[in-house]
């Protein structure tokens, strides 16, 4: 994405976007002008394409990931950028099972066509459970049913440079920035959806269903319950003090969150220079080589024919310049995800229109299954995994209040990756 146009704040503000792409930049991007869709033949489509990487690793001060630093985060708790219209009700659950859905990660990604994109953040939600991502695997196979179930959600929110959130100043990038308001208050056990439910006892406690309640309840909050009930404090956590938000990061009871990391993000260019020649890089990766070596076998002992073979070591050359990438970003004209295998990909009618406006929807960034890793998910048949999750979102970036659900192509391995 281009950044320029946005007045003196782009300079300051470019720390903090995912893509910080400039005008000498532009030269490097191509339009796919023959686009016949998510072709299973398109080996190379990121080829001439300009890719930005993300990569995680744990933030030096725990203020650069509250919401007034517009962060790109992964595990942890959202850092919500519009506070108050949160998504609520079924949009929080998994369509499958129920259950409150899990934060995965957030990108920072204004786009500069518009005011309205001057903030733009898109939220990455799914369930904990394999069972219901092979579900919501096959449910996106159905094309555009009156509703679908899905495990995995993905929601665009966007703010004008002047708004009622923040100020239209940029951030000074250090514990000082604080927002213009509180937000609405946060379940107390997940700190990730809204808490429109009280404790009836204490008063205090918020939840945003009744499972988490029971969850807290059982976890300790029963025995502080009491204590709360005859202390004179306020539930909101977020209290206003002078007419100024003093924000802090939110108290979360849960144990099952994933662990916190902050997202840096680097031109893929970069590694083709640094890499041509050595395998520097992949010698001081976080992930042990050993590790990427077994990964890499059991995936091919798993393929079916010479297709998903070549097409993983394709896919296995280009990730190899950066192993320890878990998001690519790349938003350009005609930009496609760069698929692991050949199974599981979408057509071009496969992906649906924009719900809200009737618009096109474009590709924007893929999820790597190597933030697993960081999450330190288990490598067995019961964990979650995916070969990549791509995520589209409305080509228009349509304007509303609140957060708009955008759209997930999950691909898994081959032997589930086909219709039933």
């Amino acid at each position: 994405m281009d950044i320029n146009g946005k007045g003196d704040s782009v300079d300051e503000l470019k720390g903090l976007r995912i893509t910080n792409l400039d005008d000498d930049d532009d030269e490097n991007i191509a339009v796919d002008e023959d686009d016949n869709g998510e072709d299973e033949d398109d080996d190379d489509e990121e080829e001439q394409e300009s890719v930005i990487l993300g990569f995680v690793e744990k933030p030096e001060h725990s203020w650069s990931l509250l919401r007034q630093q517009f962060p790109s985060k992964a595990g942890g708790v959202p850092a919500w950028l519009d506070p108050d219209n949160l998504p609520t009700r079924m949009s929080c659950v998994c369509d499958v099972c129920g259950e409150p859905l899990q934060f995965l990660l957030q990108v920072y990604a204004p786009l500069v066509e518009k005011d309205s994109t001057f903030h733009r953040t898109l939220f990455v939600f799914m369930c904990l459970s394999m069972k219901c991502l092979l579900r919501d695997q096959h449910e996106q196979w159905k094309r555009h049913p009156d509703k679908q179930s899905r495990s995995v959600k993905v929601f665009r929110c966007q703010l004008p440079r002047a708004n009622s959130f923040y100020s239209s100043k940029p951030p000074e990038g250090n514990a000082t920035d604080k927002p213009l308001t509180s937000g609405a208050p946060l379940c107390n056990w997940c700190g990730t959806w809204k808490g429109d439910k009280f404790c009836s006892s204490c008063k205090v406690a918020r939840y945003c269903s009744q499972k988490h309640q029971v969850m807290h309840w059982r976890a300790g909050h029963k025995l502080e319950c009491q204590q709360l009930s005859l202390s004179p404090q306020s539930s909101d956590s977020n209290a206003c003090h002078g007419g100024v938000a003093q924000i802090k990061a939110p108290k979360v009871a849960s144990k099952s969150l994933w662990p916190e990391y902050e997202m840096k993000n680097e031109h893929e260019s970069e590694y083709d220079t640094e890499m041509s020649g050595d395998e520097e890089h992949t010698d001081n990766s976080l992930i042990p080589r050993n590790k990427v070596d077994d990964t890499m076998k059991s995936l091919m002992d798993t393929f079916e024919g010479d297709g998903d073979k070549k097409s993983w070591a394709s896919f296995q050359e280009r990730i190899g310049k950066a192993p320890e990438q878990v998001l690519r970003y790349c938003r350009s004209a005609g930009s496609k995800p760069l698929w692991p295998i050949l199974g599981g990909r979408p057509s071009k009618a496969d992906i649906p229109i924009c719900s809200y406006c009737g618009g096109h929807l474009c590709f924007e960034f893929q999820i790597l299954p190597q933030l697993l890793y960081y999450f330190g998910v288990k490598n067995d048949a019961e964990s979650l995994d995916w070969a990549t999750i791509a995520v589209y979102t409305c080509e228009a970036s349509c304007e509303g209040v609140g957060y708009k659900q955008e759209f997930a192509w999950v691909q898994l391995g081959t032997a589930i990756n086909c219709p039933s």
